[in-house]
């Protein structure tokens, strides 16, 4: 294996073990929405209040997303779906009940802590067409063809081989098969941001431009890619997006100290250059 191979697995590890230390903490959130406390962002997210009273309360509390990937989706009745970093579950049970008792819902998951909170979500719902697998994104454990819809909730900015995602997507999705995800994306992050570890797994440092999110997408196979909706952060989210609930214990889930100061340096250099978005392709038939 060389070096970039072993630095990719690093990555993952690091923000396996992150995304591990939050779905078992009492308070704490990982990604994207904070500093609220976990389970908010749920609520801040694009989910409705009925769909939120619909879940098991720990598959809302242990949400870290940044959207809701089902908001815009067409998702009908005997659907297969597949959820990229399904983490405790809250997308694949709202899918479930989209595609009914004739679908069936995918979720892969590398965290095994997230794995156990799915499973207890879904045993807990009693729906029999929901099954989660370990599994990286890069490599998923799915057949080719198999998929009509691949969504993800903040997730494809964590994977340190984006293009490898992109063309998982395309293996198994159907022909004609779509993909809606909600993700973050970013310009011209500094170094100083994009290197720092801790930020990686509160969704910023790995987040790539939205250019090159739409092509690497196109480059994989997909067409009809486009940005469904986009919300651009302001001074004051992206200040919160980087320093966070990282000054827990030190470090936090995912970072300390060093992320809340390069947030009040950074934030207002980055207006207008952080924003999350909902994309959505489709396999050629």
């Amino acid at each position: 294996m060389d070096d970039s191979n072993n630095h990719h697995d690093d990555t993952r590890k690091s923000v396996s073990e992150d995304y591990a230390r939050a779905v078992t903490s009492p308070s704490s959130s990982c990604c994207c929405c904070s500093p609220i406390p976990k389970g908010v962002a749920a609520k801040l997210s694009g989910y409705t209040d009925d769909e939120v009273a619909a879940l098991p309360a720990e598959a809302v509390v242990n949400s870290f997303g940044c959207g809701n990937p089902l908001a815009f989706s067409e998702v009908q009745p005997g659907d297969v779906v597949l959820d990229l970093g399904s983490g405790a579950g809250i997308d694949l049970l709202l899918a479930a009940d989209k595609v009914g008792t004739t679908g069936k819902v995918i979720g892969v998951d590398m965290t095994d802590a997230m794995l156990e909170k799915a499973r207890e979500n879904i045993a807990a719902t009693e729906l029999t067409n929901v099954e989660v697998k370990k599994g990286i994104i890069e490599d998923l454990p799915v057949e080719t063809g198999s998929i009509d819809w691949v969504i993800s909730n903040c997730v494809i900015n964590l994977s340190p081989e984006k293009p490898r995602v992109f063309t998982e997507i395309a293996r198994v999705l159907k022909p004609g098969g779509r993909m809606l995800v909600s993700d973050i994306v970013a310009e011209d992050l500094p170094p100083e941001i994009a290197s720092n570890r801790h930020l990686y797994s509160s969704c910023l440092a790995g987040a790539i431009g939205e250019d090159a999110y739409l092509d690497g997408l196109r480059k994989a196979g997909l067409t009809d890619v486009e940005v469904k909706d986009r919300i651009v952060y302001d001074t004051a989210q992206i200040e919160a997006f980087i320093g966070s609930e990282m000054q827990e214990a030190g470090t936090g889930c995912c970072g300390g100290g060093p992320a809340v100061e390069l947030a009040k340096r950074w934030a207002p250099r980055l207006q207008g250059k952080i924003a999350s978005v909902k994309v959505a392709a489709r396999k050629p038939t």
